[in-house]
């Protein structure tokens, strides 16, 4: 059976594969899209067995002291274009502003209280 780019493309909507992946999924399948999906699946298995050896030695650090809070978030990667990229350190910073968040809340924002009433 042939495979075409519309079943392709929605393969990769799918599953988030690359093309390729998702072209010879589909051929391996016979068209089949359920069929593919597990191929797919299978080999990201695969490929993360093969990383889980990996050493996540880069990555950023960021801090923050809000009044009796403090926290300090070290999220690691495996290369340092990463731990440069915007994104990352965007991530890195909204878990460290969701941390800070939920502590705020389950301390009744008393954090916050306390640090109006040393004003």
């Amino acid at each position: 059976m042939a495979v075409t780019m519309a079943d392709i493309t929605k393969l990769r909507k799918m599953s988030g594969a690359g093309m390729m992946d998702c072209k010879k999924a589909l051929t391996e399948s016979d068209g089949d899209i359920e069929k593919a999906m597990e191929i797919i699946r299978k080999k990201g298995q695969a490929i993360a067995a093969k990383r889980s050896d990996r050493e996540a030695a880069e990555g950023c650090v960021l801090a923050k002291k809000d009044g009796e809070f403090a926290a300090i978030i070290a999220l690691k990667c495996e290369t340092d274009f990463v731990a440069k990229n915007e994104d990352f350190v965007a991530l890195t910073q909204a878990i460290l502003d969701a941390a800070d968040e939920r502590t705020s809340v389950e301390s009744g924002g008393s954090r916050n209280n306390k640090k109006n009433k040393d004003k």
